[in-house]
């Protein structure tokens, strides 16, 4: 406490390093403007003139959180990976509807302001958002002394986007017959990390920098690989009139989102013996005894975005998924009914 009484700093909350944070970040801000950019960092809002490009411009917005993969990033010290996960999530969150992102804001909450930390949170933020083709249009870092632990800190992130009216993904174009076409996911991405963590730090013993079984890698690099962004791949493909609908896989795995795009009467055949789950999977199942329906409702299992595509461009959506240097699986098809079943 100071002579003249309490301050703000004894308080907990260092507004002197909010605001060497707050410069720190203004270059990685910059680097993602584009010509629709009217404001830089600092003002109350964000301004961001909406393109002339598309016809019947439709404005998509989501917004998401990294989860208990904080969890692990505080464990291992390392703080770069989470912020270009929440932004490919949120990327592919509006990919599912047709949307390529205009730009995206952010929401960091800490426990102490470390500035060496919020730096390389929004680097990563930044980073993903200059690879999507989106502004990092602004943000809010709050200090929260009584509320977050002084190591810790809750990533949110907000995104927005735009498709033509006519090119909505909405379900309507789905048919019997259709094809699922999946894409593979880099681990766990996003979800799941609540049950993942108590199998390995809990019931394997394992610490973030003891190697991962069966896999050369620390159980960090692991549990800490980027959650994908499908917009590349996928974006082409979209222009063409090539796909029926788009499910990103995210909790509750196959079985919980692939219904979600599909219209009244409608459900999906999947075939499990179309692919096999990457190790990552594996080991989780055998050393938690998770059963195996459980582990396809709260994991990717190696799929993180399964598209629809009409019978008679299959061939050709799948020549030019691998042509781009992607492993396309072929899981199943469109089917009268509702939910998913497996046909295994």
């Amino acid at each position: 406490m100071g002579d003249g009484g309490w301050s703000y700093r004894d308080a907990g909350v260092d507004l002197d390093a909010a605001e060497r944070a707050k410069e720190r970040l203004k270059a990685l801000v910059a680097d993602t403007r584009d010509e629709h950019t009217l404001s830089g960092l600092g003002l109350f809002g964000g301004l961001y003139a909406v393109p002339d490009d598309v016809d019947a411009p439709v404005l998509v917005s989501s917004a998401d959180g990294v989860g208990t993969k904080l969890k692990v990033a505080f464990m291992a010290g390392r703080h770069d990976t989470v912020g270009q996960c929440l932004v490919n999530h949120c990327v592919n969150d509006i990919l599912v509807q047709g949307a390529r992102p205009l730009f995206f804001l952010d929401y960091l909450a800490t426990g102490q302001m470390d500035e060496s930390v919020v730096a390389s949170v929004v680097s990563g933020v930044a980073i993903a958002s200059k690879e999507n083709g989106c502004v990092l249009l602004g943000g809010e870092t709050a200090q929260m002394p009584d509320f977050y632990a002084a190591d810790e800190y809750d990533l949110a992130g907000f995104i927005v986007g735009m498709v033509a009216r006519d090119r909505i993904l909405d379900g309507s174009a789905i048919e019997a017959g259709h094809a699922l076409v999946g894409l593979p996911s880099t681990g766990l991405h996003t979800n799941g990390y609540t049950l993942a963590r108590k199998i390995v730090f809990d019931h394997m013993g394992l610490k973030v920098d003891d190697e991962f079984p069966e896999l050369d890698r620390t159980v960090g690099e692991v549990l800490l690989d980027v959650h994908r962004s499908y917009l590349p791949v996928l974006w082409p493909l979209l222009e063409d009139g090539a796909l029926s609908g788009l499910a990103h896989i995210t909790g509750g795995g196959i079985p919980g989102n692939l219904p979600r795009v599909l219209p009244e009467g409608l459900g999906a055949a999947v075939d499990r013996g179309a692919w096999t789950p990457p190790r990552l999977f594996r080991v989780l199942q055998r050393a938690g005894g998770v059963d195996r329906d459980e582990m396809y409702r709260v994991f990717n299992m190696g799929i993180g975005m399964v598209a629809v595509v009409p019978a008679e461009r299959t061939a050709e959506v799948v020549r030019r998924l691998t042509e781009s240097g992607e492993a396309p699986i072929v899981l199943g098809e469109i089917v009268p009914g509702d939910g998913v079943t497996w046909t295994d």
